[in-house]
């Protein structure tokens, strides 16, 4: 679609955008949705997606025990094994 403005409300849109640090576009299509929100069907956009909603169909849940026996147990003693892997470090002279 195309909407063809006046000069003088291309110009506020332009100096208000500026002070707002966006595109003219943008700043349209955000008072658009403000005004016509509750119109809009969830999910239509993409721009209306968060991460997790582009991710969706590469997250799952891994179990370790498929490939270490008794699983990796890597919850536990998180804190003692994150410093015993500094304290290496450190001896290697890597930290």
């Amino acid at each position: 679609m195309q909407i063809t403005l006046t000069p003088e409300i291309e110009t506020i849109l332009t100096e208000y955008a500026g002070s707002q640090n966006i595109s003219p576009e943008m700043l349209v299509q955000n008072m658009l949705k403000e005004w016509f929100g509750s119109r809009i069907v969830a999910g239509q956009s993409d721009g209306d997606k968060t991460l997790a909603d582009h991710l969706a169909e590469h997250i799952g849940v891994l179990s370790s025990s498929e490939y270490v026996s008794g699983g990796a147990q890597m919850s536990k003693d998180c804190g003692k094994k994150f410093a015993a892997g500094l304290l290496r470090k450190r001896q290697q002279g890597r930290l």
